[in-house]
């Protein structure tokens, strides 16, 4: 009988390689918030799009002619930051806190927006005070100076709570729609997506292309229904799609 040859000696796996970092505190404070927002709340995603037609021709105007009075710096977020605190005062289960734990709704009388900033150090949310009684200028400045001041470690800690409603926009990434999670005990935060190419049809038949923004609206749907919440979409949509009525008012 012919000897059988010897089986060849398995190779060695590769060493896995691997780095363990420990997370930092902000980093931990955003584990710990955002996981109980998703385990205590009953959270839904609405997402809808406007024709952004009139506000990048107002951008436009603004970057080529608004230097004199300080408009040339104001963006699209600004116009959706602006036309979100406008709005939100006719809906005020949006513009809330629930206390769930005392089974109470507590609207406020202004509106406070938080604004979603990605730092160095991790995610931060600066509020700006009383958003719906700002110019849009106004609203613009306090929007730049906290995120620059976020971004550098200089931001008070006053203006990192109080806020009412909160907006998250990272559209500039390329996201078509998101489900945003919501900043306890607040009952609502707005997702700003990219802006993609859409077609529609006019009044004598012909197809249409136009610039369709993406919002991502998610609410908690313990005391906030889809209807009401759609609602609020609807006219923020009309707003932003009519945004010098809404200057006007």
């Amino acid at each position: 009988e012919e000897p059988t040859a010897a089986a060849p000696a398995a190779a060695a796996a590769p060493e896995v390689e691997y780095e363990d970092v420990k997370l930092p505190n902000i980093r931990k404070v955003i584990a710990k918030s955002m996981h109980a927002s998703l385990s205590n709340m009953a959270q839904l995603t609405l997402n809808a799009s406007f024709d952004a037609t009139k506000i990048m021709s107002l951008r436009a105007a603004f970057k080529a002619k608004g230097e004199v009075l300080g408009m040339n710096n104001v963006t699209l977020n600004d116009m959706v930051l602006y036309a979100v605190a406008k709005t939100l005062r006719g809906h005020r289960d949006l513009n809330a806190n629930y206390l769930d734990d005392q089974d109470i709704m507590r609207y406020f009388t202004h509106v406070n927006l938080g604004v979603a900033v990605d730092t160095p150090r991790g995610l931060l949310v600066p509020t700006i005070f009383h958003a719906d009684e700002m110019s849009l200028l106004e609203l613009s400045m306090e929007a730049k100076r906290l995120a620059a001041e976020a971004r550098e470690g200089k931001l008070s800690p006053d203006y990192m709570s109080g806020a009412t409603f909160t907006i998250s926009n990272i559209g500039s990434f390329g996201c078509e729609a998101f489900t945003p999670v919501i900043n306890p005990p607040q009952t609502g935060i707005l997702g700003v997506c990219n802006i993609q190419t859409k077609i529609k049809s006019a009044k004598d038949g012909v197809i249409e292309t136009y610039p369709a923004m993406g919002l991502s609206l998610t609410f908690d749907h313990r005391v906030i229904d889809g209807a009401p919440a759609a609602r609020y979409m609807s006219e923020l949509c009309k707003s932003l799609e009519n945004f010098m009525t809404l200057l006007a008012k």
